[in-house]
């Protein structure tokens, strides 16, 4: 009897989800703060401050996206095996929106 070994490349749970972020946020950031300075030096203002701020509400809006897009790859993963694809997509969808929005606002009543 010959036993035969198949080596295959293990297949991808969560393929690319987070691939382009880490590329995609500094230079937005850094495009935010550009402008968000440019129009307060038009107005005769420093802006730095501003600039600052409008950065860390991007990074906090990014971060709870990062978490909602988390929970759509978790739904589908969860919804794909019982459902129609259609289906498990909109599922996922509402779930990251319902939650993206749900963590936005109570980070914004807990301040």
């Amino acid at each position: 009897m010959i036993v035969k070994l198949q080596l295959c490349a293990p297949r991808p749970v969560v393929a690319g989800l987070f691939l382009a972020f880490p590329a995609i946020f500094p230079s937005t950031a850094t495009l935010v703060e550009k402008h968000t300075k440019e129009r307060r030096r038009k107005v005769g203002l420093d802006g730095a401050l501003r600039a600052a701020d409008a950065v860390a509400i991007e990074a906090r809006g990014a971060t709870i996206g990062s978490i909602g897009l988390a929970v759509f790859a978790a739904m589908m993963w969860l919804a794909l095996p019982h459902v129609r694809a259609v289906l498990g997509f909109l599922l996922a969808g509402l779930a990251w929106l319902v939650l993206s929005v749900a963590v936005w606002e109570i980070r914004r009543l807990l301040r």
